[in-house]
């Protein structure tokens, strides 16, 4: 099968083998794939990752033994845990010790013709959300994962630090739930696409009671500090390759609330899309064809634009 595959670099390999049928799992045919900063941290070395990435994405159930998934079109949990241990029984299979994860940690993605998944992980699709908005099920899931995780007061004023593909979806998400959200970051002309008050980073100087970090720096998380008030809290959103040194003397001396946060449930994501409640759709800068991958990723690098997509079948 057609394929972009990171080994040492980033290609399109069109002698790529198809995924091998597995017991109690399924084979889906891609349809379309989302490119998200993950994926360019792994060009970059995060992980190590050697393989086939993508984890965004919407698809049609081609193989399968659970007959009722059969030529259904589906979205997936990325993370595929052992089902046995502890984490796994209680629901939290994104922190199984023994885990894959789709197109990011000892599993093949989604930027292929085909891609396989645990039965349990595959969920379908509502006819109402079509694939340019099924293809944001798993990063507005991520979103979600905020309210899974701490419960935050209405009257809060929220600063959403980072104003890319994350930023924007988290704060949509945000105002979505009827919370004050000002977005900070480097392009003020965005408040257009999100109708969401885009404001230069550099010219803040208010503090806020919660700031969610989605800029996946060193030196974000630095002006994060700055940024939310004593006992207030930061919201860990990003991942970044790399490492850096950090002073955290100030979340101690201002009694810092620190929570990461990472893959949330599909359900509340995809209830969100099918009333529309959200519509991430102004979020699409570009769509190109699988054989087009490896200029995909490059023009998802870039500034100017915000979602690029895959259209794979």
């Amino acid at each position: 099968m057609r394929a972009i595959v990171i080994d040492g670099g980033v290609a399109l390999r069109r002698d790529y083998a198809d995924p091998a049928k597995t017991a109690g799992e399924s084979i889906v045919r891609v349809r379309l794939a989302g490119i998200c900063g993950t994926d360019l941290e792994l060009a970059n070395g995060y992980m190590d990752f050697r393989g086939v990435p993508g984890h965004e994405f919407v698809g049609e159930v081609v193989e399968t033994a659970n007959s009722p998934m059969l030529g259904r079109r589906v979205v997936g949990e990325i993370n595929a845990g052992c089902g046995a241990c502890r984490h796994c029984a209680e629901g939290l299979a994104r922190h199984c010790p023994s885990r894959t994860v789709l197109g990011i940690l000892g599993r093949d993605g989604a930027f292929a013709e085909y891609l396989r998944l645990p039965d349990r992980n595959l969920i379908a699709l509502p006819d109402a959300i079509p694939d340019e908005m099924g293809v944001f099920v798993e990063p507005l899931a991520a979103a979600f994962e905020i309210f899974e995780q701490t419960q935050i007061p209405h009257n809060h004023r929220v600063l959403v630090l980072g104003d890319g593909r994350l930023g924007l979806l988290v704060a949509m998400t945000m105002r979505a739930e009827d919370y004050e959200v000002t977005v900070a970051g480097h392009h003020p002309e965005r408040a257009r696409v999100v109708s969401i008050p885009v404001v230069r980073e550099r010219a803040l100087n208010g503090l806020f009671d919660v700031v969610v970090d989605c800029t996946g720096s060193s030196p974000g998380f630095m002006r994060a500090l700055e940024l939310v008030r004593p006992r207030g809290t930061i919201i860990l959103k990003s991942t970044a390759a790399g490492s850096a040194a950090l002073n955290l003397a100030p979340a101690v001396i201002n009694e810092i609330t620190m929570l990461g946060s990472r893959c949330g449930r599909f359900a509340p994501a995809i209830e969100a899309l099918a009333s529309g409640k959200i519509d991430p759709r102004p979020l699409i800068s570009a769509t190109l064809p699988l054989d087009d991958g490896v200029r995909a990723l490059d023009e998802t690098g870039k500034s100017s634009n915000l979602k690029v997509l895959l259209k794979i079948s």
